[in-house]
């Protein structure tokens, strides 16, 4: 298990022993989110110091930038295809950095390619809170935002850009949370004010 902190660092547990087994510095500043590869070896991490980068338990010396946001705009989630391991999805704070005015936007990354994001997907007219890929197909994601919406996306046309969700779901209030119920593929579950809602797909 792994944990993300404020204090820059990243902490592996080794859950047996209910302690921590390695304690890394991670990032410059807070880290917000960590997401483990399929590999039981490598991680992810993004952070407020606007940097996603990868991690190998079996080589803990360095970590790989992946990729930098422009003006260190902060990270704050990742989450990584289950089923292509060669994309990570992110997203920036909103309202920060030099572009303070533009619509928020979910991150594609390519781990083969990176620096550079593949794709950027917008849709959302508030801040992202949460993206999450489907369990039973590599093509398509999740995003929820402040807008109170839930859009789901079809990016197999990738490099072509993505323009609209396939689906969309309009909440009562800003959708805070999201999982992609990997059981039962055709379920998404939302959270949003005291509310969680089940949306069949």
């Amino acid at each position: 298990m792994a944990t993300a902190s404020i204090d820059t660092t990243v902490s592996i547990w080794d859950v047996r022993q209910r302690k921590v087994k390695t304690q890394l510095i991670a990032h410059d500043k807070e880290v917000y989110d960590v997401a483990w590869a399929r590999s039981r070896d490598v991680f992810a991490t993004v952070g407020a110091d606007g940097s996603l980068r990868m991690f190998d338990l079996r080589s803990l010396e360095h970590s790989t930038i992946m990729y930098d946001t422009p003006g260190g705009v902060p990270l704050l989630r990742l989450a990584w295809n289950p089923l292509d391991q060669n994309y990570i999805a992110t997203f920036a704070m909103a309202g920060t950095g030099d572009d303070k005015g533009a619509p928020p936007k979910t991150i594609l990354l390519d781990i083969r390619m990176p620096s550079a994001p593949v794709a950027e997907i917008g849709g959302h007219s508030a801040a992202v809170n949460g993206c999450a890929w489907a369990p039973h197909s590599a093509a398509h994601l999740c995003t929820i935002g402040d807008d109170s919406q839930a859009l789901i996306w079809d990016l197999a046309a990738i490099p072509k850009p993505v323009e609209d969700p396939i689906l969309a779901y309009q909440a009562e209030a800003e959708v805070n949370a999201l999982v992609w119920s990997p059981a039962l593929p055709e379920w998404v579950a939302i959270a949003y004010d005291a509310k969680m809602q089940m949306l069949k797909v």
